[in-house]
């Protein structure tokens, strides 16, 4: 995993981020709910039917003697989880591997799916697959029913397979379908990381189960019994396990925080932190936005004025008073055009994550500032340059619903969304703000799931700069000075035979060399070749590993769910101290994307083409987006690189997390931080990492993103 700044140069620490969201969020509604050593909502090691809140994140650290499990688990949807999880256990190895003495580090992916809700007569049910994509080290598949009695006491029992059908297990129920069931397949994953259909619901089953009793919302006791034998690690002399019961008890000292321990096996103390994170809220409310300025009503004798008298109020006398008005509000105001009727503006929202909200602060400036006459207002959205879109409002509309119950879905129906309009009409305006911004801050990385190294930390200062040659043309740059780092000596890899060029696999070393040196330095170009069609042309050091140029087109018309993408980019890798000289090696890469922006905020992406180690193939990219910002979604690459030549986890998958960073601080601001948890980085799959790529840019003013954020337009 790697943390980094987004598009927008968030600069704060992803863990730093979690931390401070964890101890504002809300409680899990479910009283007692809690989460095992795996990281999953249930009892002490086995599951349980619940769900947590839709949306909600869990972080959990369980540890016992010799291991320690890390999850991070999402829910996707009301009745939907997956989880991530990677475990570090000495002196284990996996069965027909020779014994080592050495720590083993495991990563596994979980899916939960709850079929029902709790009744009154009816228990919860779920069905779960634990470790199905991994080593399966811990693979285990369940079937479990949960039933609350009262407000304080929560049965569950299940019955399990692979890990949970282990200790007191008998033939398999679902024999009866069919013979395949009976025997669970040697476990044979090769490089890890592959889906291994043969493995799931076969062999014994077992039942397993417990209570949980809650006497306050602050605490909860545990009692369950496991089915898990511990085959494995009691062949190896790692675990004594001496009874299948287990006891427990979780408390919740603030919010959003469980911690718990538990006696497992008869021999074991085991402990648990939970930090929970509730992305659907937002710890300041709607925030610590300075307040707006009030909607100024007209008359009615001023609303049906034709005209105003430019004589008295002269056009450029207006343009300069808004430029100047709508500066304090974070918006660069860039051209205007002026009628006795209507006014349209082209601006820059420098502030406000949502296009939305920026447009409600406009209107209530022009409310103030324009002539009575002036009834149509046309707001058109630019973002590095480019128009996005043209809103339309009625000015009367805004009058008319500033302070009433239900204005700002009034306001959204009466609203004209269309394409930005042709600039010929706008009288540009001088810019009153500095092309040129600097700024020095510091910057982390940490680095985790490395069987070699799996916990890397580096942090230091870094000097960022940018130029506006024109709205649509950037000059930027970011110089690093590495303070610290935990690294050890890296090795040089070198590909042998059968495997691709190590374009991501020597990562350490541009850390060992490059401790003083150019992360990137690029010019940018953004433009619109036509209504629907935006492009991008990128040149210079793209990012920290590799040079070249990029360019990039788009369709995406302003009102479409649907948009479609190419790009060709040429890359050359650069030498390991990050100056200005580069290796031997170089690519050309590209693909061909679709984009289609799906109900409830799912963002869907697939990219097929050529990747920076040569191979061809695919990504698939599912986002879940929140009203305040939050982003949690997975990917995974497939291409013709095979699963040996690819090396451990067979293809490139993981999961990626944005965080806004007004959500933390309250105020607004556009930055945001993000960070991907992939299981390892290696060469297949791999893709150039360009700043700006055109969706997210254009997105942002286009009909779903505006119809996501309407709600903030009178914030």
């Amino acid at each position: 995993m790697t943390i980094r700044a987004m598009r927008r140069g968030g600069a704060a620490s992803l863990l730093a981020l979690l931390a401070a969201g964890a101890v504002s969020a809300q409680t899990v509604s479910d009283r007692g709910l809690s989460y095992t050593l795996y990281g999953t909502p249930g009892l002490i090691e086995t599951p349980s039917a619940l769900s947590a809140k839709d949306g909600q994140i869990a972080a959990t650290v369980g540890a016992f003697d010799g291991q320690t499990r890390t999850t991070f688990t999402f829910q996707l949807l009301p009745n939907l989880s997956g989880s991530f999880r990677y475990t570090r256990i000495e002196d284990y190895t996996l069965p027909g591997q020779s014994v080592r003495d050495e720590t083993y580090f495991d990563r596994s992916f979980d899916l939960r799916y709850r079929f029902n809700d709790e009744t009154a007569t009816m228990p919860a049910v779920a069905i779960g697959l634990q470790d199905f994509l991994g080593t399966g080290a811990y693979g285990a598949e369940y079937l479990v029913a949960t039933k609350t009695f009262g407000d304080t006491l929560r049965v569950s029992a299940g019955l399990g397979w692979g890990r949970f059908g282990s200790h007191g297990g008998f033939d398999n129920p679902l024999g009866v379908l069919a013979s395949d069931f009976d025997n669970r397949p040697s476990l044979d994953f090769g490089e890890g990381g592959t889906f291994a259909l043969d493995q799931l619901f076969r062999g014994d089953a077992a039942l397993f189960g417990g209570v949980e009793y809650a006497p306050s919302e602050t605490l909860t006791l545990k009692v369950e019994y496991s089915s898990d034998a511990y085959d494995r690690e009691s062949e190896l002399g790692l675990i004594e396990r001496d009874s299948p019961l287990n006891f427990g008890a979780v408390y919740r000292p603030l919010p959003g925080v469980q911690l718990g321990a538990s006696w497992l096996y008869g021999s074991e103390l085991a402990l648990t932190g939970t930090f929970l994170i509730d992305p659907t809220e937002r710890p300041y409310g709607p925030g610590l936005d300075p307040a707006p300025v009030p909607v100024r009503i007209r008359d009615a004798d001023a609303r049906v004025a034709q005209s105003w008298d430019r004589r008295a109020i002269p056009e450029a006398t207006i343009g300069a008073a808004l430029q100047q008005a709508l500066a304090a509000e974070g918006v660069e105001l860039s051209s205007i055009q002026l009628s006795d009727r209507a006014v349209r503006l082209r601006y820059t929202n420098t502030r406000y994550r949502s296009e939305a909200q920026a447009m409600g602060r406009i209107a209530r400036m022009l409310s103030l500032g324009l002539p009575a006459s002036i009834e149509q207002f046309t707001l058109e959205p630019m973002q590095r340059g480019v128009p996005l879109s043209a809103v339309t409002l009625s000015r009367s509309d805004i009058e008319s619903f500033a302070d009433v119950a239900g204005g700002t879905a009034a306001l959204a129906q009466r609203r004209v969304l269309d394409d930005a309009g042709s600039a010929a009409a706008l009288a540009e305006l001088p810019r009153i703000d500095d092309r040129f911004s600097w700024g020095i801050a510091p910057y982390g990385r940490i680095t985790v799931f490395d069987s070699e190294a799996p916990f890397q930390l580096e942090f230091g200062a870094q000097l960022t700069a940018s130029y506006e040659i024109t709205d649509s043309l950037v000059a930027s740059g970011t110089f690093r000075q590495q303070l610290y780092t935990n690294r050890e000596d890296p090795e040089l890899v070198v590909a042998e035979e059968g495997e691709p060029h190590p374009v991501r696999r020597n990562a350490a070393l541009y850390a060992k060399e490059g401790t003083t040196g150019i992360r990137d330095l690029t010019l940018a170009h953004y433009g619109r070749l036509a209504p629907d069609v935006y492009t991008r042309a990128t040149l210079g050091y793209l990012e920290e590993m590799y040079g070249g140029a990029s360019t990039e087109v788009l369709w995406k018309p302003a009102d479409s769910r649907l948009g479609l993408g190419a790009e060709v980019n040429y890359a050359k890798q650069r030498d390991f101290d990050l100056g200005l000289g580069f290796q031997d090696y170089d690519v050309v890469t590209g693909h061909a994307s679709a984009y289609y922006d799906f109900d409830n905020r799912f963002y869907g992406q697939v990219d097929v083409g050529r990747y920076l180690a040569g191979d061809w193939g695919a990504t698939f990219i599912l986002d879940r987006e929140f009203e305040n910002g939050w982003s949690v979604g997975g990917y995974f690459t497939l291409t013709d690189l095979p699963f040996e030549a690819f090396g451990e986890g067979s293809f490139d998958k993981g999961i990626r997390v944005s965080i806004p960073l007004d959500y933390v601080v309250g105020q607004p601001t556009r930055r945001e931080a993000s960070s991907t948890l992939a299981s390892l980085q290696r060469d297949g799959g791999a893709r150039l990492r360009v700043d700006g790529r055109l969706y997210e840019v254009v997105r942002d003013g286009h009909l779903n993103d505006l119809d996501d954020g309407w709600g903030r337009f009178w914030k």
